[in-house]
Order: C-alpha cells, then sequence, then structure tokens
C-alpha cells in the first residue's frame, strides 16, 4: 500500500501498532484507541494518534481503508463484564464500519478470531463448521455476520481475518499487557528472569503460533486486494506449550521447569488445539508465513540474550 489514508482502530495495541508503524512509512496512518489495552508509545512519531473510543460518533473514518483491530480480546475480559464485551467488539465494529460508509471509505479488514473453531489438531478451513462456546467467540462471530451484511448490502469490500496466536516478544508492543500478553512473550520473560512459567493443565495442548510480521503483511494485502470474506492467517502448525518451553530454555540457555495449574476456564470452552489452513489466503493474495517458530523464538529471546 502507498499514499493512502488508513485508520487503524486499536492501532496503539500489539497487532494494531505494528500495523500502523509499518504502513506509516509509505502512507498517512491514523489510530484510533482509548488505551484500554493499548499505548500510545507503541507508535512511532509519523503516525497520528487519537485518543478515542470505537463507540465514539465522531471517529476519524474519512479514509480510503480502515483496519478495524480494537476489541476486547480474551475470554476472560467477555465473562467478567459480557456487556460491554459485546458493547466494544460488536457495536464498535458496526460503528466504525458504518461511519466509514458514510464518508466513502469502501474497505474494511477486521480482526475476527480462529477460536471458533474449537479445538482442532488437523488443519482447519474457513469454510468448516464453527460453533460459539464463550462470549468473546459469539462478539467475533457476530462481527463476521454483520461484515457479510456490510458487503451484501452497501458493496464493501469487507474482510475478516482470524487470527491464530500472534506472538511477538515483550521487546515488541506487549510489556504493557502482562498477562494479557501472547503466551510466548510471557513464558520467555519468565524463563528469562529465573522464573517457572505458569501452564494451564498438562502442557499437551498446542497452538498455531503466527509471528506479528506475517501477521502485518497479511492485513496488508487483504487491503491491497480488496478482498471480502473471511480469512486465516495462520502457518498450518502446531506446537505443544510444554514443547514451547523447552524451545525457549534451549534458546535462553536456561533450565527450568514450568509451574502446572488447574485450568481455571471451564474443559468444555477451553480451546486445546488449534492450527490453521491458510490456503484460501495464499491463492487469491500470494501470502505465505516467512517465519519459522524456530526463528521467531529466536527474535523474541534476542534481547534476553543480549543484555
Amino acid at each position: 500500500m502507498e499514499d493512502k489514508r488508513v485508520l487503524v482502530t486499536g492501532g496503539a495495541g500489539f497487532i494494531g501498532s505494528n500495523l500502523a508503524n509499518h504502513l506509516a512509512t509509505d502512507n498517512d496512518v491514523i489510530v484510533a484507541d482509548d488505551e484500554y489495552l493499548g499505548t500510545e508509545q507503541n507508535l512511532d512519531s509519523d503516525v497520528e494518534f487519537r485518543n478515542v473510543s470505537v463507540l465514539a460518533d465522531d471517529l476519524p473514518t474519512d479514509v480510503d481503508v480502515v483496519f478495524h483491530l480494537a476489541a476486547l480480546s480474551s475470554y476472560a475480559m467477555h465473562e467478567d463484564d459480557p456487556t460491554t464485551g459485546a458493547r466494544v467488539n460488536v457495536e464498535g465494529f458496526v460503528n466504525t464500519v458504518e461511519q466509514a460508509r458514510a464518508d466513502g471509505c469502501e474497505t474494511v479488514v477486521y480482526a475476527s478470531t480462529s477460536s471458533i473453531y474449537g479445538s482442532q489438531t488437523e488443519l482447519s478451513p474457513e469454510d468448516m463448521p464453527v460453533t460459539v462456546n464463550t462470549g468473546y467467540e459469539a462478539s467475533k462471530l457476530a462481527r463476521e455476520r454483520y461484515g457479510e451484511y456490510f458487503a451484501n448490502h452497501y458493496d464493501m469490500n469487507v474482510a475478516g481475518m482470524r487470527f491464530f496466536s500472534v506472538y511477538q516478544g515483550y521487546g515488541g508492543a506487549e510489556a504493557h499487557k502482562g498477562e494479557y500478553a501472547n503466551v510466548i512473550a510471557q513464558f520467555a520473560d519468565d524463563l528469562a528472569n529465573g522464573r517457572s512459567p505458569v501452564i494451564y493443565g498438562d502442557g499437551t495442548q498446542t497452538r498455531d503460533f503466527t509471528h506479528v510480521d506475517d501477521v502485518v503483511r497479511g492485513l496488508e494485502l487483504a487491503a491491497e486486494h480488496e478482498l471480502t470474506g473471511i480469512y486465516n492467517l495462520g502457518t498450518g502448525s502446531s506446537c505443544s506449550f510444554n514443547e514451547l518451553v523447552e524451545l525457549l530454555n534451549e534458546e535462553l540457555g536456561t533450565d527450568i521447569e514450568p509451574e502446572y495449574v488447574e485450568n481455571p476456564i471451564p474443559t468444555d470452552v477451553y480451546v486445546h488445539d488449534t492450527c490453521a489452513d491458510a490456503g484460501k489466503m495464499h491463492r487469491e493474495t500470494g501470502w505465505e508465513p516467512t517465519i519459522t517458530l524456530s526463528d521467531g523464538i529466536e527474535r523474541v529471546c534476542s534481547p534476553y540474550r543480549s543484555s
């Protein structure tokens, strides 16, 4: 993308700030974020920051492209306050896209989630049946349905991206998030500082860990190709939490055992395994992940090793 006016909601957060900073090299980028999960400190100086909620009625939507990443992004946040979760994730989405449509913007790329696939050890294609077991999943599936509405009723380009366990180290844009940071960042920081990483259950759960740089490229390509529909962004490979701790110990030169605790999330709603089928995204844009988990872990651990 070049010479576009772009809005990134939730753009002071983890994925949003990586995207905003990347796009700002060649585009005019505005970030809208209420700093609930983000911080302006994540943004480069050439990104315009607006401290505003996606529920506001005067969003800066006179742009060429909207990347809607603002969300309450965890199971716990939604169970603690389901009403606020629905307002931010669903009403905030509709409010943002409707203002963008009224201002003439025709392209919206937004964050959905792989959680709605449930536990899957095999590749999960976009057309497989999905279910909703949590408020978080319900809010993201509602986004997808409203995205379909805007695309069909108003002929907009509206693409929902189902993320698979996006990660970066605390040296990126997640240090301020603490317990809500991605698990690789948390485990690496624990091990580097002599602490045992805490694992829910027995550590056999698996995730398709996808580096944020690959996700940023996927989001940009979705806008460039004016995609409409639902797309996976994941590697197609999974790693267990136990294996992850071993890899991090090896990279950091540590030998610390994890601490296993009872999973506070009910078994019948906990997503135990994820694995993406990103073939649709590859076929339509050429996207494929370029950062292996081994390379990604090296990047995450590098700041600790150098210090």
